[in-house]
């Protein structure tokens, strides 16, 4: 069976099209983890449907201090995650040099400042292209990566040793966009599992300085557009909407 998106909640015609299969497109906010988007449609499906259960999950992790779009999908569209999650990523990235951070963003303080006097577009630009392609990339501790059965940004936040793995991703496109009071704005077109707080640690090592990431906007999973997505407010409202119709309707 063909799974939709669905980007006008309204026209689901009956209360058991959600377990039969949706894909819901949403524009995480921020401070919102992607458990955080799972669990608040979960849970207005079940109150709202009157069920006690019902599968529900995102298709791909995106970090709180980030924005943008979330895959997210329900009862037997849940067998089209690791599909959806295996597509290339686009996102929009702010590196700031001079200064790192154990997190490699703005969750903890700066631990560390760099020069950065030296680090304009040309030699930002140039080594950029030196990260294109495939690259063996370690991620961050602050991470939702599992250790021995424990999620690496838990034992983080304790203060414990974590020691991270690399991994290959590719990185298919990285464009300078903007640069000024050295924070740089990049467009990243990038494999799965690639982490863009790893690569802003990774390209003000390259550059001779430290970095981190200050901003992050997922825009594309695949052909997936943050054009198409809703915010959770536009999915609650219409929510609210379907329920009483379907109520007057005795469906529910």
């Amino acid at each position: 069976m063909k799974i939709e998106i669905t980007t006008d909640i309204l026209q689901i015609a009956h209360p058991k099209t959600f377990s039969e299969g949706r894909i819901f497109l949403i524009d995480k906010p921020y401070r919102w983890t992607s458990f955080d988007v799972v669990k608040k449609i979960r849970s207005r499906l079940q109150h709202g449907l009157k069920i006690k259960k019902i599968k529900v999950g995102h298709a791909g992790t995106l970090d709180p201090l980030a924005t943008g779009l979330v895959i997210v999908c329900t009862g037997k569209a849940t067998k089209n995650i690791d599909q959806l999650m295996a597509k290339e990523k686009h996102y929009f990235a702010k590196v700031k040099f001079g200064a790192t951070t154990p997190s490699f963003d703005l969750e903890t303080e700066v631990d560390r400042e760099y020069p950065y006097g030296h680090i304009g577009k040309e030699e930002i630009e140039t080594t950029l292209s030196q990260f294109l392609g495939e690259q063996q990339q370690i991620p961050p501790g602050f991470s939702a990566i599992r250790i021995n059965g424990k999620r690496a940004f838990h034992m983080a936040r304790k203060g414990e040793e974590v020691e991270m793995k690399a991994r290959k991703v590719i990185f298919h496109e990285l464009r300078l966009l903007n640069y000024q009071n050295n924070e740089a704005e990049i467009f990243v077109r990038c494999s799965k599992g690639t982490y863009i707080r790893s690569f802003a640690r990774d390209l003000g090592l390259a550059l001779g300085s430290g970095a981190y990431l200050s901003g992050l906007r997922r825009t594309a999973i695949g052909n997936y557009s943050i054009d198409k997505a809703m915010t959770i407010e536009y999915f609650d409202n219409q929510f609210n909407i379907l329920i009483e119709k379907w109520r007057n309707k005795g469906l529910i």
